[in-house]
This record gives C-alpha cells, structure tokens and sequence, in this order.
C-alpha cells in the first residue's frame, strides 16, 4: 500500500501549499541573517503585531490544539482552570516583564540570550551563571522540543491515514514532521521564525474559532447531546456528573495546579526572547493587548473544541479511545470541512507545533553557541563561523529531541506539563527579581536556577506519583524553593557593587 497510499490528495496539496510558504519565508531571511543579533533576536526590529503574534504563537504549540481539547474531550470543563492560569500568566507576562526586560538587556551590554543577560546583569567575569542557565534551557527545551515532533507525528498520522500501530511509518511521520520545522529554522534565524508565527498564529485563532461554531451547527438537539448525553460516556475514572461543571470533582489541590500554570510564563526563554527583539518600548502596549486577545480568544475556543466535540462525536455513536483523545481536533476537522478546506484547517495544527517548536531550537542553538561554546571552546571566533555553529546545533539538537520523540513515554500535555514547570521554576523567580530588587546577587541567581529545576526534576522523575504530595503540580515547590533561594543566597552574600547599582537605576528609568 505505501506511505501515501490512502491519502486525501486536496488536504495534501493543502499541507504542501503551505509548508511552501512557511520555507520561502525561511529561505527569503536565510541572506538576511549577517550575524549573532540578527539570527537570535533579529537585530531588535520586530514591530508590534509581529512581536504578539510571534510570542503567543511559540507559545501555544501543538499543546493548545491537541493537548488541551484533548484534556477537556476526557475530563470536561474542569480544564478551564488551566486555559485562566494561562490568561492571568499572559497579561501578568506582558504588563511587568515585556518592557523593563526590553530595557535591562539593551542596558546591560545589549544581551542577546538570557544566559548572557543575567551575566551582564551582574557585570561578572564569571561564566557560571550562563554555563548553568545553558544546561537548564538544554535539559528542558529538549523536552519541550520532543512534544512537538510527538504532535506533528500523530498530525501526519491523521493525514496520511496512517495506522498507529504500524512502527515503521509512524516513526516516519515523526521525521518528517520535525525535518519540515529544521529546514526553514536553520536558515532563516530568528526573523524566519517571528514571521512564520506571525502567519501562524491567524491561522491558528482563525480554525479555532470557526470550528465549535461547526461542531454546534453540526450537533442535532445539541444542548441535549451535551448537556444529558455526554455525562454519561466520560472517559474512565473521570465523574461523570462534573463533566459540564468547572468545580465538580475538583479538589483545591489540582485548582492551584491549574492556575499555578501562570507562573510558568516569567521563566520562558522562547517568549521572553520576543520582548528583547522588539524594536522599540513604546510598541510593548499594543503588543500586549493583541497577544492578551489572542490568548483569551485561543485557550476558550481550545476547551471548547473539547467539549463540544465529545457532544458531537456522541451524537454519531462515535467514542475515542484513549490513545486517542488527542486528536480530537484533527478528528472533527476531517469529519466536517471539505477536503481541501480541512486541509488548511489542519495546517493550523502543524502551525501550532512549528511556531514553537522552532522557536525552542534556536533559544537552545543560542545556549549552546553563545553559552557555552563561546565560553568553553573557543572565546574568539568570526560571526560567519558561529552563524554556521548555531545552524549545526539546531540539526543536533533536532537529532536528538527526534530520537526522543520515536519513543515517547507521556501524552503531549504530560510532556509540555513538565518543561513548562522547569522553565518557570529554575527562570522566573530571577527573571522577576532582576528587574525589581536591586539587592539580587549573581550567587543568589545561580542558587535559585538550580533550585528551582532540581526541584522540578525530582518531583516529576523521582518521587514515587504515590506520594500524595505529587498531585500537586511541580511548578509550586519550585518556585517556592528558587523564590527562598534566591532571595536568601542574595542577602547573605556582599551586595552588588556601586557599578551594577547604577546600572540598574538607569534601566529603571528607561
């Protein structure tokens, strides 16, 4: 039969026409790209819908398309509470840290990376502070990387009416997949990236909004469907009875779970990234209101998909499994678009996953390259050659999260669960306290990284999940310990000296 032997040929001749695009885009910046500013941070130029559009959309993911509708196909509007801990992250994210961090690093020796900016913070001759920050974005964004290819691998499941259990063409899809996000990453840069997310993100907020409206008109006596019919085929373990209710079957413990998820947005590289690349403060206002309506309009619609189309799924006698579940989105597009139509409808879910997963392999190119090999390596090398260096290490890096993907031991939402809550831990307690408390120490930075991702790690990979004391999401423990750490290293060390003081006042005074 072959690898294309069942395939939709409008969806992929939708598939095509886009990925086109998104590599013409890639290949168009691939000469625009003449040194390490302009391939990591594009030269600090981005305007202000590009900014959004970019940091909401590397954002999200295949997360906010498959994992999220796929939590609230199983378990209901109780998954609200994660889609508000992300709306409150958001708008906290982008009112306290968008403009001062746009400041600090162009004050504090026009930083291109966090590793490099928490360094210049402090004015230290000291490679510790970056060496630890590259190894942490390493650990996790290779994590967080694996989540993508693992989406984009069921996605071209879908597509390709490929059967899941057949091994050889489903490691395939997952190749594939991450060989398409590599290519326009690796020429194109950072620009690249920020306008395929640009393109992405409409597309994104456009499909999702278009398709619950569909699920509605398509569900006969809906409110009956949803309200009386779908109770009662859950998935299992899940109550029944609370499938429609935001608090049934919610204990305390798993609503601050949920809503801790906001504090993961301080500590995100690849979002954080967007506000050192805009062009100039005054654009951060506009920026921020664009991206809050997005997030506000993307996470409802992403748990309505869920809802809505477990009600729809009902009323055709149709239940998916648990392997399943995740693909509720790309199950109902297929069911209710045309062909060519249901095409670029599904090219928002492969938009989902490249607009982050591109985004994190050059967040952890710039690690690698300017965190480490700059450092440990060879101090002095020409921008051509490290050009050329970070490129090779997206490949690398690639390599390795794509051999994680083919094997992969969690859904897309446990994997994302995880990196999210080490990035926030280990980053946003010194992100936030760099910005704010002129009394912070480059040990009690150090200290709090380390901190807060040991934490994480041990929580999720060591602890024993029949402690009761895990159901509480890792994110917690971990900025607690970072946050005291922090705090308590910095005022036991000497204080900063009279030179990063200064430094600090003119960055708050912008």
């Amino acid at each position: 039969m072959g690898f294309f032997a069942n395939v939709d040929i409008p969806v992929l001749i939708a598939f095509i026409l886009y990925l086109c695009i998104m590599l013409g885009i890639g290949f168009y910046f691939s000469n625009k790209s003449k040194k390490m500013s302009d391939y990591f941070l594009a030269g600090r130029k981005l305007g202000g819908w590009v900014t959004a559009m970019s940091a909401q959309a590397s954002d999200m993911s295949g997360w906010l398309l498959m994992g999220l509708p796929g939590a609230a196909y199983a378990t209901g509007m109780g998954n609200y509470w994660i889609a508000i801990g992300l709306a409150i992250g958001t708008i906290l994210n982008w009112a306290f840290v968008a403009k001062p961090l746009r400041r600090f690093t162009e004050v504090c020796g026009d930083s291109i990376t966090i590793p490099q900016y928490f360094q210049n913070r402090f004015k230290s001759d000291s490679p510790v502070v970056r060496m630890v920050c590259a190894i942490v974005i390493f650990i996790f964004f290779l994590v967080y990387t694996t989540s993508a290819f693992v989406s984009g691998g069921k996605l071209f499941q879908v597509v390709f009416n490929i059967d899941p259990n057949n091994d050889a063409y489903s490691k395939a899809a997952i190749i594939i997949s991450a060989l398409i996000i590599v290519t326009y990453t690796f020429f194109g840069g950072f620009n690249a990236v920020a306008w395929t997310d640009l393109i992405q993100g409409l597309l994104m907020v456009v499909t999702i909004v278009i398709l619950p409206i569909a699920l509605i008109a398509n569900t006969p006596d809906f409110s009956a469907e949803l309200l009386e019919n779908t109770p009662k085929i859950v998935a299992e373990g899940a109550d029944a009875s609370g499938f429609m209710s935001m608090f049934s079957g919610r204990s305390a413990v798993s609503i601050i779970s949920d809503l801790a998820w906001a504090f993961g947005y301080f500590g995100m590289p690849h979002i954080l990234v967007r506000f050192m690349a805009i062009k100039d403060t005054k654009e951060v206002k506009k920026s921020g209101t664009i991206a809050v309506v997005w997030v506000l309009i993307s996470l409802t619609a992403a748990v309505l998909v869920g809802v809505l189309g477990r009600a729809y799924l009902d009323s055709q006698n149709t239940v998916l499994d648990a392997a399943s579940m995740e693909l509720i989105f790309i199950t109902t597009v297929k069911r209710l678009f045309p062909s060519f139509l249901g095409g670029i409808f599904l090219s928002a879910v492969l938009a989902s996953i490249m607009s982050t997963a591109d985004s994190q392999l050059l967040v952890t190119a710039s690690a690698v390259v300017n965190d480490f090999y700059t450092i440990v390596v060879k101090k002095e090398t020409s921008e051509k050659k490290l050009m050329w260096i970070s490129r090779i290490s997206v490949m690398a890096i690639s390599v390795i999260a794509c051999i994680l993907a083919l094997n992969p031991n969690d859904s897309i939402m446990g994997i994302v669960s995880n990196a999210w809550a080490g990035f926030g831990a280990a980053f946003g307690p010194a992100i936030l306290l760099s910005l704010y408390w002129k009394r912070l120490t480059i040990k009690g930075t150090v200290a709090g990284i380390i901190g807060g991702a040991g934490t994480v790690l041990i929580w999720e990979y060591i602890l024993p999940d029949s402690l009761a004391i895990t159901s509480l999401y890792s994110i917690v423990p971990g900025i607690l310990v970072s946050l005291i750490l922090t705090i308590a290293v910095s005022l036991a060390d000497k204080e900063p000296s009279n030179e990063v003081q200064e430094m600090f006042d003119l960055a708050k005074q912008g």
